[in-house]
């Protein structure tokens, strides 16, 4: 043998092995392009995810802020019904404090007007509690421009009683944590006695 091919080979004969290789060369192209559709496809289904991912976060971030409009909603709702209620209450207040002074100058009669009178005050007053609405207790304490206004001054002798609210002049009112009426009142102003 002399490499020369033997003449019993024939071209058919020889195909068989050229056959593999050109076998074997296009596996490895259909391979390399099954890898490169492969990578292509996991690179598209990452991108879906990240889309799925962005819309996910998209619509519970709408759902956030529908959640806070609606609430923000609410409590601009209850804030109107407050200052609503507010209105309406100074209304009752006043005809509460013209019965107050009604009662204030009749103390010593004892009719049944008068009586009437208390009743019909005192009516009013509790359905005005019922609604919320509180009385301020200001007298005897200090004095807070935030719910009183002073509208006399008198002077002490005692420093103690300095900057106190001694009377109340009109009654002061407040709904939940909002002064709807603020009192009115007389202030003690402590003034050092005089040395002789």
């Amino acid at each position: 043998m002399d490499g020369n091919p033997r003449s019993d080979e024939t071209p058919e004969t020889q195909a068989p092995a050229d056959t593999q290789a050109e076998a074997g060369d296009s596996d490895m192209q259909a391979e390399a392009a099954q890898d490169g559709e492969v990578a292509r496809l996991q690179a598209e289904l990452e991108a879906a995810r990240r889309r799925v991912n962005e819309l996910a976060r998209g619509l519970q971030d709408l759902t956030k802020d529908r959640e806070e409009f609606k609430q923000r909603l609410t409590r601009e709702r209850e804030r109107m019904l407050d200052v609503e209620r507010g209105n309406v209450a100074r209304t009752l207040l006043e005809a509460i404090d013209e019965l107050d002074l009604v009662l204030a100058n009749s103390q010593q009669d004892t009719s049944p007007l008068v009586q009437g009178v208390r009743m019909i005050r005192d009516s009013l007053l509790s359905k005005a509690q019922a609604t919320g609405i509180e009385r301020l207790q200001v007298v005897g304490r200090p004095y807070d421009p935030n719910i009183a206004e002073a509208a006399d001054m008198e002077v002490t002798p005692v420093e103690g009683d300095d900057q106190k609210v001694v009377a109340e002049f009109r009654a002061g009112y407040r709904l939940k944590d909002r002064i709807i009426r603020p009192a009115r009142v007389k202030v003690a102003r402590y003034v050092a006695p005089a040395q002789a």
